[in-house]
């Protein structure tokens, strides 16, 4: 689609299920119980420690689940769909798209449930990736590092479009919050339409083989018989319900689903299928870690896990810049 198609590496492991994934399963698992008793709050000796602990650590580690899983397939798929390794959410303006999508219903109707938020959010975001999807159909760019780039600048420009009208209603610091990406405030009844995201990773395990072939071109998708723009009209409903739930729930999670997609691929090559359970089990993994981290590093205060992420993922952005710099990719 951008004209720079990236070259695919070569598959290394094919296997569905091996014993290093088991070991993936045990170290995320770790993290995981460790997210259940990290917190100022003293849930064993408090009286009502255990109370809390269900209202607010097991909420907020089923979201950690679900929006790491999430975000890292979505990264994935749009990555496919691009035929650029440096794409994501939110390096391509879809998260901000979904944040002037939750605006817009705020201002349309005052107080709305949650539900409504996530409709609204949803279809913005939607909206949004096919004017991104659109512009790189329209334009042949010499290199890859230019989709980024694009979509950075267009993401600059929705955002600022959120900023004024937030200005104009009063809605700023609500904006500000909602970019913030943090899961201090998911407690019982505030994520449960975060379980929508299992249907999008489950619908991305079912259509994996036409996403692969969808990757490698319109011209090689038509020959092989696939309708290639449907297949791309799924793919952007799907990273688009995805987005949207998580900006309404969680917040900005930046790069997530640029890194964890190409850390599985550089070691263990381009088997869309088999690579799944990695990308997601990866994602669950570096969202939990960067989640305690922020939870301890001021203790007893909590900073946003959009902080720890964006400089996790901002490091190791440019490690992969060097690296393709030095494959003559760039």
């Amino acid at each position: 689609m951008t004209g720079t198609t990236t070259r695919p590496r070569a598959t290394r492991a094919a296997g569905l299920l091996d014993w290093r994934l088991l070991i993936g399963v045990a170290v995320v698992g770790v993290l995981l119980v460790a997210s259940l008793f990290v917190g100022v709050y003293d849930i064993v000796g408090a009286e009502d420690g255990w109370q809390m602990f269900f209202i607010t650590r097991v909420p907020r580690t089923i979201a950690l689940v679900l929006a790491g899983a999430a975000m890292a397939m979505s990264g994935l798929v749009m990555q496919l769909l691009t035929q650029n390794r440096f794409v994501e959410p939110t390096t391509t303006g879809t998260t901000e798209w979904a944040g002037l999508g939750l605006l817009a219903t705020m201002i349309v109707f005052p107080n709305p449930p949650l539900l409504v938020r996530m409709v609204g959010a949803v279809i913005f975001a939607f909206i949004g990736t096919m004017i991104f999807f659109a512009f790189l159909r329209r334009v042949t760019l010499r290199s890859s590092l230019i989709v980024p780039i694009v979509g950075i600048m267009l993401g600059a420009v929705v955002g600022s479009v959120s900023t004024f009208v937030a200005l104009q209603t009063n809605s700023l610091q609500n904006l500000g919050v909602w970019f913030a990406g943090s899961f201090i405030s998911v407690i019982e009844g505030q994520y449960e339409v975060l379980w929508v995201v299992v249907l999008i990773v489950i619908a991305i395990f079912v259509v994996a083989d036409r996403l692969t072939v969808a990757g490698l071109g319109e011209d090689i998708a038509t020959n092989v018989g696939l309708n290639y723009n449907r297949i791309v009209l799924l793919g952007t409903g799907l990273i688009a319900i995805a987005t949207g739930v998580v900006t309404v729930v969680v917040g900005n999670l930046p790069f997530l689903g640029l890194i964890v997609p190409n850390i599985v691929s550089m070691i263990r090559g381009d088997d869309l299928r088999s690579n799944l359970p990695w990308v997601a089990l990866l994602g669950v993994g570096i969202v939990t870690a960067c989640d305690i981290i922020s939870r301890v590093i001021i203790m007893p205060f909590e900073v946003p896990v959009s902080l720890i992420l964006g400089i996790v993922g901002a490091a190791v952005f440019i490690a992969l810049l060097l690296r393709q710099r030095r494959a003559g990719a760039l």
